[in-house]
C-alpha cells in the first residue's frame, strides 16, 4: 500500500484536518511531517446523539481522532512540549484515546529562548514584519540548520542537552541582552524547563522513519498531512512571507523519512475561494463587503491565532502551480457552501502584470505583488447544499462551478466540501 500527501495548496486554512479525518478510517497512520504549533486543524465530528463535537487540533496529527489509527510526530516537525501535553491533556479529558501518539526521537524541540527571540524580533522589524505567530518556530528552524538545535533525544541525556544549552546561550544571551535589552535566559532554568515532560514523553519517543517504512512493507497505508501550505513553503512559497519549513511533497519525505518512491498519490486541499493570514502579497484579496461576507458566513479566523484572515476570490493561477509543485493527484475542494446566495461567482484565471497577462505565476516577488487578477464570472446559486452526498444532489451551477475550477487548475477533484461536519462531503472519485 502507498503513502498519501495531503497538502495544502493555497496559504493554508483550506481544510487539510478535516480531509484527513476524512481518510483516517482508511489509513493506518498519520503522519505531520512539518511545522509546529503555529497552525491549527479544526476537526467537527457528530457524535451518536446528533450532537457536534468540535475539535481544535496545534500540533498533533489529526489522526489522533480515529480509533485504530496510529498518529505520528515525525522528524520534520519542531515541538512545543507543554503545546503538546495541554493537547494531549484536553484530549483525554474528553474522552479521546491519546495512547497511540508516537514522536520521531529526531524531531526538534522549541526551547523558550526562541519564543522570546520570535516576538522581540518580530516587533523590531516593525512595518518589515513577516507575520509569524511569536511561537518560537523561525529561530528553532534557524537553529536546526545552524546545527546547534535541541532534539527530542537529547531530553533523555541531560549531560548533553547541558551542553547543548550552554552552546546556543553563548550567542542567544548576547543577542538577547545587547541587541534587545531582554534578560538572558540561564542554562540551569532553561535544561529544567526542556526537562520537565521527558518521563511522560520517553514512551512515545521512536525511530519513526524505520516505523513507517515497516509499515509499508507490511501494506499498511500511510498519510502524510502537512501544516501550512504550498504558497507558505520556505522553497516554493511567497518568500520571505512564509513559513519556516518545507510544506509540500518534497518536504513529507524528508519530514518523515520516507523516500519519494513508495509515495503515489498526493492530494491537494483548496478552498472554494481563497485566504491568508499575516503579511505578504495575496493578489484576489477583497477590501469590500464581499471580502467580509467570506469572512463571515466562512467563519475565517485563525484556529491557532484567532486572528481574522484575509479573504479573496479562487485563485487558479496558485492552484495550477500548487499541482506542479507537489504533482497533485487529487483536489479536495472545500466550504463549497460558503459560496451559496452569491448572484456569481468571480474565479481568477490570469493575472496582469504591467499590461501582460500571466497564465502562471510570475517568476519574481516584484511582479507577484504587483499582480492583478482577471477573472472569470460563474453564475452562482441559492440552493442549501450542506446536505448534499453525491454530485447529482448539487444544483447545475454549483456542479458547473466544480467542473470549471476542475479544469482551470491541473488536477481532478475528487471531493467536494459542503459544510463543517465530518461526513459533509461529496466523493466524486475515491480517494483510497
Amino acid at each position: 500500500m502507498p503513502a498519501i500527501a495531503i497538502i495544502g495548496a493555497q496559504w493554508g486554512d483550506e481544510g487539510k484536518g478535516k480531509a484527513t479525518d476524512l481518510l483516517g478510517s482508511s489509513v493506518d497512520y498519520v503522519v505531520k511531517f512539518n511545522g509546529g504549533n503555529n497552525a491549527g486543524h479544526t476537526v467537527v465530528i457528530d457524535t451518536p446523539d446528533g450532537k457536534q463535537e468540535k475539535y481544535a487540533l496545534h500540533l498533533l496529527p489529526s489522526g489522533i481522532l480515529t480509533p485504530g489509527c496510529t498518529p505520528v510526530i515525525g522528524n520534520g516537525v519542531v515541538v512545543d512540549l507543554d503545546v503538546l501535553m495541554e493537547e494531549l491533556d484536553g484530549l483525554e479529558s474528553r474522552g479521546v484515546d491519546t495512547s497511540k501518539l508516537v514522536v520521531s526521537a529526531s524531531a526538534h524541540v522549541i526551547a523558550d529562548y526562541n519564543r522570546t527571540l520570535d516576538k522581540v524580533t518580530e516587533r523590531f522589524l516593525g512595518s518589515r514584519r513577516l507575520g509569524t505567530t511569536g511561537r518560537g518556530i523561525g529561530p528553532t528552524y534557524a537553529d536546526k540548520m545552524n546545527r546547534i538545535g535541541i532534539r527530542i533525544q537529547d531530553l533523555f541525556d541531560e549531560k548533553i542537552l547541558r551542553q547543548k544549552v550552554e552552546g546556543a546561550l553563548e550567542l542567544k544571551g548576547q543577542v538577547l541582552t545587547k541587541i534587545y535589552n531582554r534578560r538572558a535566559p540561564l542554562v540551569d532554568e532553561t535544561v529544567a524547563e526542556l526537562l520537565k515532560h521527558a518521563d511522560r514523553l520517553r514512551p512515545m519517543v521512536r525511530d519513526t522513519g524505520l516505523l513507517l517504512n515497516q509499515a509499508l512493507d507490511r501494506g499498511e497505508t500511510v498519510l502524510l498531512e502537512a501544516g501550512q501550505a504550498t504558497l507558505l513553503d520556505v522553497d516554493h512559497g511567497t518568500y520571505p512571507f512564509v513559513t519556516s519549513s518545507s510544506a509540500t511533497a518534497g518536504g513529507a519525505c524528508t519530514g518523515s523519512g520516507i523516500p519519494p518512491m513508495r509515495m503515489d498519490q498526493v492530494i491537494g486541499i483548496v478552498k472554494a475561494y481563497t485566504t491568508r493570514v499575516g503579511e505578504g502579497p495575496f493578489p484576489t484579496e477583497l477590501f469590500d463587503d464581499s471580502g467580509e461576507h467570506l469572512r463571515k458566513v466562512g467563519a475565517e479566523f485563525g484556529t491557532t491565532t484567532g486572528r481574522p484572515r484575509r479573504c479573496g476570490w479562487y485563485d487558479a493561477v496558485i492552484a495550477r502551480y500548487a499541482a506542479r509543485v507537489n504533482g497533485v493527484t487529487d483536489f479536495v475542494l472545500t466550504k463549497l457552501d460558503v459560496l451559496t446566495g452569491l448572484e456569481q461567482v468571480p474565479v481568477c484565471v490570469a493575472y496582469d502584470v504591467g499590461g501582460v497577462r500571466h497564465d502562471e505565476m510570475p517568476v519574481n516577488q516584484t511582479d507577484f505583488h504587483h499582480a492583478v487578477p482577471i477573472y472569470e464570472y460563474l453564475p452562482g446559486w441559492w440552493e442549501d447544499i450542506s446536505g448534499a452526498r453525491t454530485f447529482a444532489d448539487l444544483p447545475q451551477n454549483a456542479q458547473d462551478y466544480v467542473r470549471a475550477v476542475e479544469k482551470m487548475s491541473g488536477a481532478r477533484i475528487s471531493a467536494v466540501g459542503v459544510g463543517p461536519s465530518r461526513d459533509a462531503t461529496v466523493v466524486v472519485h475515491p480517494l483510497i
